[in-house]
């Protein structure tokens, strides 16, 4: 079957900004993902519908789950504020479906319907400050290399285009604001009129006025849009206005204008221009051909090479799923791996998280398996954790954990899945507390299934079988795994998922008793 999907920009927020084409998308659709913010801003219309939520910076994720969805044959609707097409779904959604080699002729129908983006609404509430060439950049460096944004706004503001800055700052990332006021004034004057709107036509809506040199004075975040002037904006009675032309066409103060429509166009009447106010005679042609060719020589001796883009390399490291033991050759090899701007990060789940910037990480992979240390991908995979068999006396069930390793050890799962092995009864290593726990006892399994570790109503995995054949516990576990894979939501971690399905692989989910304690200082 194949379904529908729509990637829907319904603007600011505010209902009335939202499009007749994107209300009728959102009331047509079986499921509707989003952001879990947004899913508030158009709760009235979705109501009844089929809602996946899900956190900051899982967008991958939510288009994952929407193309999921569509495959199977349901109308389903992801959200963006503004435009979905302006730092918004669309493009991560054309991107899942190219991945799987989707056809537009015989696959899943796919609409983008757009929405106003925050530069426009923004601007709207400021005056009318972007009547003239402007652009958006994002200060969001999660994705683009920092040195490669700095070039854009320095291009931009060597260019005099009015900016619209986007993801100005967040509780994280406070300098990249700084450095974008440093950049441009080094073309803009201080004076330059600055427009600062914070959840534009929401309900905590702010505008402020200020300047280039003093915008960091005021509140600035993440729903925060700051827009910058060009030389010609300007301010009038708190409002920014940009006006439409450097050299004007136009008097404001006569009725009649000094040149008509037909006259303004005319090389005479536009000296500023590449002609320099002449005819393009074939006298004329030729020294513009030159000027243009030598001011294309100049930019092409003149531009830097693209700064080189590395990746993030990211990976957990061991010695093996069952030996706990780093010898110091592999420190060594670790040690070198990470270099001198990398990290090594200790966890509790004996593996350490080895985090470095690479071109290729081939060489880094090559180098360290060499040295027998095993490497699993980190994020939202399934980890595979198991004590030491007590220095490998208790060895019967190490071949079941090493299969388990090898057959779904990093497999993607909608959130991190932690799968525990215990060698004996006395499951000292808490294998019971991991998102699927197995304890070897008496020659057989015992399994163990949605542990919730953390916050005040934490508790261990529910008991829902014992005695399971030890040639059986891989298979089960696979199917188990599988299902959630393939049914679970964005970001939903598996407890959550055994207790909205209810039963998984036969056994049925069963509430575990929390006791009443009195609220942590800290909240909950």
């Amino acid at each position: 079957m194949t379904g529908t999907l729509y990637v829907v920009g319904f603007g600011p927020g505010h209902e009335d900004h939202i499009t007749d084409r994107a209300k009728k998308a959102l009331k047509d659709s079986d499921y509707v993902i989003g952001y879990k913010t947004y899913m508030e801003l158009v709760a009235p219309l979705i109501e009844g519908k089929e809602v996946i939520s899900t956190g900051m910076s899982e967008e991958v994720s939510r288009a994952q789950a929407a193309v999921k969805q569509a495959e199977r044959g349901k109308t389903v609707s992801v959200i963006s504020s503004g435009d979905a097409g302006v730092y918004g779904m669309a493009g991560l959604v054309y991107e899942v479906l190219a991945e799987q080699g989707w056809n537009r002729k015989t696959g899943i129908k796919v609409e983008i319907i757009p929405g106003i983006s925050a530069i426009n609404s923004c601007a709207s509430l400021l005056g009318a400050p972007i009547m003239h060439d402007a652009c958006t950049i994002s200060l969001s460096d999660h994705l683009t290399p920092w040195e490669l944004i700095e070039r854009r706004i320095d291009a931009a503001g060597a260019a005099d285009f009015v900016i619209a800055l986007y993801n100005p700052k967040s509780g994280r990332r406070t300098k990249q604001i700084e450095e974008a006021q440093r950049i441009l004034l080094k073309y803009r004057s201080p004076e330059t009129p600055v427009g600062l709107v914070k959840s534009a036509y929401r309900d905590r809506e702010e505008v402020t006025m200020t300047t280039l040199s003093e915008m960091l004075d005021h509140d600035i975040g993440m729903l925060t849009t700051v827009i910058i002037g060009n030389s010609t904006t300007f301010f009038y009675d708190g409002l920014m206005i940009t006006p439409r032309g450097y050299t004007r066409k136009y008097t404001l103060t006569e009725e009649n204008q000094p040149l008509r429509p037909h006259e303004r166009l005319r090389p005479e009447n536009e000296p500023w221009a590449l002609h320099g106010g002449q005819s393009e005679s074939a006298e004329t042609k030729k020294p513009l051909q030159e000027l243009g060719l030598k001011a294309l020589a100049a930019v092409e001796k003149q531009k830097n090479a693209p700064p080189e883009v590395k990746s993030i390399f990211e990976a957990a490291v061991s010695p093996g799923v069952v030996n706990k033991h780093f010898s110091p050759q592999q420190l060594i090899a670790l040690s070198e791996a990470a270099g001198e701007q990398g990290t090594i990060e200790y966890t509790p789940h004996h593996y350490v998280i080895l985090k470095t910037e690479v071109s290729d990480p081939a060489p880094i992979i090559n180098k360290l398996r060499e040295a027998g240390l095993d490497l699993a991908p980190v994020g939202d995979v399934v980890t595979i954790k198991a004590c030491d068999f007590c220095n490998g006396e208790k060895s019967d069930a190490i071949p079941y954990t090493e299969q388990l390793r090898e057959d779904l050890g990093g497999m993607s799962v909608p959130k991190e899945l932690r799968i525990g092995v215990n060698g004996c009864g006395m499951a000292c290593y808490g294998a019971v507390n991991e998102d699927i726990g197995i304890v070897y006892r008496k020659g057989a399994f015992d399994l163990f299934l949605g542990a919730k570790v953390v916050s005040r109503t934490a508790h261990p995995g529910v008991y829902v079988a014992e005695g399971i054949a030890p040639d059986k516990v891989v298979p089960m576990l696979t199917r188990i795994v599988e299902e959630y894979k393939e049914s679970g939501h964005p970001n939903e971690r598996f407890f959550k998922y055994f207790k909205r399905v209810g039963v998984v692989e036969g056994f049925e989910h069963r509430e575990t008793p929390v006791p009443d304690v009195e609220p942590m200082p800290c909240g909950e």
